[in-house]
């Protein structure tokens, strides 16, 4: 920040953190094999090939939508964006079997508050890719969308970082 900046009250661009809903692999979301995700058609993001069962909060926020099959979750942040998560390609066909819901529609949330339970290998052995898209779908409201890949992450380690 320049000296003209704090004289005229100027500030810095804030980042919001989104942390990882699960643990995993983070990848680019390019690398999803579904062109609603791959493309960015719903929003700027990242995956995550999950190494666990569970998905928690990424930060705190609202529940908007808790799909009644428990494969796909949104949300919005206490600070406005809107997220989702959707646990495996195409699993919306598996009508809530392997998936156990921990929240519902408009429940209050911290971050790190447990939302799903899945069991990744019976899904991964009915044929699905267990690959969890997380996309900010109003990622046009941020001048910036940072995404942190090509680590393994545990639930809550910075996955994106959002600027107004």
């Amino acid at each position: 920040m320049g000296l003209l900046d704090k004289l005229f009250g100027k500030k810095e661009a804030e980042e919001m953190e989104i942390g990882a809903p699960l643990e995993g692999e983070v990848v680019p979301i390019s690398q999803v094999n579904d062109p609603t995700f791959s493309d960015e058609i719903l929003g700027k993001g990242i995956a995550i090939r999950p190494t666990g069962n569970k998905v928690y909060a990424p930060c705190d926020g609202t529940i908007g939508m808790m799909f009644d099959t428990g494969h796909a979750v949104s949300m919005t942040s206490a600070d406005g964006a809107e997220i989702l998560i959707h646990v495996g390609l195409e699993t919306v066909g598996l009508k809530g079997k392997h998936y156990t819901i921990h929240a519902a529609n408009g429940d209050e949330v911290k971050k790190g508050q447990l939302l799903i339970e899945f069991d990744r290998e019976a899904i991964a052995a009915e044929g699905y890719d267990t690959i969890t898209p997380v996309v900010i779908c109003n990622s046009a409201d941020y001048s910036e969308v940072k995404t942190f890949t090509g680590k393994t992450v545990n639930a809550g380690e910075k996955i994106i970082a959002l600027v107004k």
